[in-house]
């Protein structure tokens, strides 16, 4: 059985620490005891548990005493207090210090290992991510490429590698991916960061106004040019120019664009002779430029030119263990803009969004979030392909007549079989795409499968 996770476990009475190490390391846990408050912090300052189990009467210190000692230094710790003399009072006291949940001896070793267990996935989780935004912390410019799947992992190291270069990047990507956003972390992490960030959709220029738009134009160069003008080239000195959805510059254009990426160049509109620039182009495109090559729509040279660093951003669909980070992250924003709590979707809701396909990518999850801050979770079941009404329940009807740990543990067992049940499906039974789109260890995925009775066979 693969470990749970470390549990500190914390009784001045030593047959309860033999019996919880048993029963526990039984469940999967690895267990550490001490036998006082004392004890317990010096294993603290050694150990790196996930979660922590304290008597609540003990001579030395008492539970509370010692989960406000552990808190000031972890104040995240889940701690679930345990003890023989319950009443409400001492219940209400223990939670309103900051316990993860409070139990009544004698202990039944199976209901705190359902504890443990919840406590634990809880923490590993808030660890993650907390890693994961502590990485683009550390990283200026990555405020909302959010994602810890291989794939924008290896699109962070590039970033990271080529930055602070003067080469032209070309990014990749369907609608939705990003690309703006890593053209701006290009920037940031460029020593021209404090020069000018200027983006341009090549697809909002008119065809007859592109020449203008890029290069500027001289007072009188055309009807209706009533001042000279600054073109995007100049606009963008010293810093970046970015040119999305270059696949649908005119032909015209693209040749002066060559000439101001070869030369550092440009002409305006009207102008007797040409100015220095100095200026990287990061460009995106969503069409199959080698196919407009070979069409004759657009020019070899120049796309040899742009593609010095090509960039493939993921579509969404290809990276599903990123969407719950992802909703955290949105979530949090809109949450913090609209000034209330924005809960977090429930778990049949996220399963539902990891397996849908979002054709719309990262834009579309993010409005998503948005459409759910406003008007709650369940006004985002038709964006997930299913009719309003249809998403399941949070319980099922005949769970609410059960224990709260027993209705629990069936909703997370519900959650993770319909979770993998769906990326099974989309990865049509590849093990190993599954464990990486999951973030979980193969060994672990296998585990999951056969509890839950998946084969990889039928998916195939």
């Amino acid at each position: 059985m693969s470990s749970q996770g470390l549990v500190l476990l914390v009784d001045d009475d030593p047959g309860t620490r033999k019996v919880g190490r048993a029963n526990l390391g039984l469940e999967g846990f690895e267990v550490v005891v001490a036998s006082s408050g004392a004890e317990a912090m010096a294993q603290l300052g050694e150990l790196d548990p996930l979660a922590m189990v304290t008597d609540l009467k003990m001579p030395d210190m008492d539970g509370i005493a010692l989960m406000q000692r552990v808190h000031a230094e972890r104040p995240a710790l889940p701690v679930v207090l345990v003890t023989a003399h319950a009443t409400v009072e001492t219940a209400v006291q223990a939670l309103r210090h900051g316990a993860h949940h409070y139990l009544v001896k004698p202990i039944r070793w199976d209901e705190l290992a359902l504890v443990l267990g919840q406590a634990v996935s809880h923490e590993r989780a808030r660890r993650d991510l907390e890693r994961l935004r502590g990485e683009l912390d550390r990283v200026a410019g990555f405020e909302e490429m959010v994602g810890d799947s291989p794939a924008m992992k290896e699109v962070f190291r590039i970033v990271n590698q080529v930055a602070d270069s003067d080469a032209s990047v070309l990014l990749r990507g369907e609608t939705g991916t990003g690309k703006e956003l890593v053209a701006r972390a290009l920037h940031k992490h460029s020593a021209r960061r404090g020069r000018p960030f200027v983006a341009v959709n090549c697809t909002a220029v008119p065809r007859e106004l592109m020449e203008s738009e890029f290069f500027g134009h001289e007072k009188g160069a055309f009807t209706g040019a009533v001042a000279r003008r600054q073109g995007r080239f100049q606009q963008a000195e010293g810093g970046t120019l970015f040119l999305d959805e270059v696949g649908d510059l005119d032909l015209s254009v693209q040749a002066k664009l060559l000439r101001a990426l070869q030369e550092r160049e440009i002409s305006r509109v009207g102008a007797e002779r040409a100015e220095r620039v100095d200026v990287r182009v990061v460009a995106a495109t969503n069409r199959d430029l080698e196919e407009l090559v070979k069409e004759g729509r657009f020019r070899d040279d120049l796309y040899y030119r742009l593609n010095v660093i090509p960039l493939r951003l993921p579509p969404l669909r290809e990276r599903p263990g990123d969407v719950p980070a992802l909703v955290d992250h949105f979530v949090s924003s809109f949450a913090e803009r609209l000034g209330r709590v924005v809960p977090l979707p429930p778990p049949e809701v996220l399963a539902a969004a990891c397996g849908y396909a979002w054709p719309g990518n990262v834009r579309e999850l993010r409005n998503l979030c948005e459409r759910a801050a406003l008007m709650g979770w369940d006004a985002v079941a038709p964006l997930l392909g299913r009719p309003a009404g249809t998403l399941p329940a949070l319980a099922a009807p005949e769970e609410f007549s059960l224990p709260l740990l027993d209705a629990r543990a069936r909703l997370v067992e519900r959650f993770e079989r319909e979770y993998l049940t769906r990326l099974l499906r989309q990865h049509k039974g590849k093990v190993g795409e599954v464990a990486r789109a999951a973030g979980i260890a193969e060994r672990n995925l296998y585990e999951k499968m056969k509890a839950y009775g998946l084969s990889r066979d039928d998916y195939r």
